[in-house]
């Protein structure tokens, strides 16, 4: 009988280790957009003591007094928008970390906004990676999120990771460090956000909900907390830009959707990181979300 306990110990052995095993999506988006220096793209919206700038590193800066957060000077259509960002460790529950496309200025209570956002932990715990669609939908002001949250294959704080979202007329792309771990289709109108949106960076106090929905909140005897932003790269097409402007392309398929190599990265990465996905949670009503 020892045979298959071996047998059953090695197909353990390789399961583990194949989910270890980061899958090449073949296909990098970020080194086709050229980085972009913060004061020539970017503007403070708010919080401007609580942010700084040392080389080329922009720190946004969280305690009890405010958060920070910054904004593209520009709107655009759909594009490529990514910035290498670093965590912080230790106890950051309720602390959010955000890189995102929003109308919400332009269109308060109505507006369109793509986001990842970094949902605070406590030591011991990993950081939940959170990416988000909100659409005007029939226009009602009824906000529906379409939530999936992701853990990560290493270890966020300890170095900078690129995360970026690709925005075309047909696709919505989120990334880290190039692979693709979700895509969010164009399957009407009504679910899909198609007026200009701004990118924004910001670090906020989100102890309403963001860690363990809630139940722990912000200490700010650990703080300031801190999040570091770079290597900022925008591409893609201005609302105020020429109509025949061309978005960058999310595969080398161009607009047409992602490779069988980036396919396939996605799948790892659902397999193995996806912690929560909206379509499969029961207590929603997917009446309003007919995506799923």
């Amino acid at each position: 009988m020892a045979f298959p306990l071996i047998l059953l110990a090695f197909e353990c052995c390789v399961l583990v280790a194949t989910a270890n095993v980061l899958l090449s999506p073949g296909y990098y988006p970020s080194s086709q957009v050229p980085t972009s220096p913060f004061d020539r793209e970017f503007r403070t919206l708010w919080g401007s003591q609580h942010q700084r700038t040392e080389q080329d590193v922009i720190t946004l800066l969280l305690d009890k007094s405010s958060g920070s957060g910054f904004k593209s000077l520009r709107s655009y259509k759909s594009g490529y928008f990514g910035a290498s960002i670093k965590l912080q460790s230790g106890y950051t529950a309720g602390v959010d970390t955000s890189l995102y496309l929003s109308n919400n200025q332009e269109h308060p209570g109505d507006h369109d906004e793509v986001d990842i956002e970094f949902l605070g932990t406590t030591p011991g715990k990993p950081y939940s990676l959170q990416t988000n669609v909100f659409v005007r939908g029939s226009g009602d002001r009824n906000v529906i999120g379409r939530e999936m949250k992701f853990n990560l294959w290493f270890d966020p704080t300890q170095d900078f990771h690129h995360y970026s979202i690709l925005w075309n007329p047909n696709q919505i792309v989120f990334y880290v460090d190039d692979v693709p771990i979700r895509t969010y289709d164009r399957k009407n109108e009504a679910i899909f956000p198609t007026r200009p949106m701004w990118l924004y960076g910001s670090i906020w106090d989100a102890s309403d909900w963001a860690t363990e929905n809630g139940r722990i909140k912000a200490d700010y005897r650990y703080q300031p907390f801190i999040a570091k932003y770079t290597n900022f790269k925008l591409a893609g097409c201005t609302a105020d830009g020429s109509s025949s402007c061309t978005p960058p392309s999310a595969s080398p398929m161009g607009n047409r959707g992602l490779s069988q190599r980036q396919m396939g990265a996605m799948a790892w990465a659902q397999r193995n990181f996806l912690v929560y996905n909206y379509c499969h949670d029961p207590k929603r009503d997917h009446t309003q979300t007919p995506e799923c």
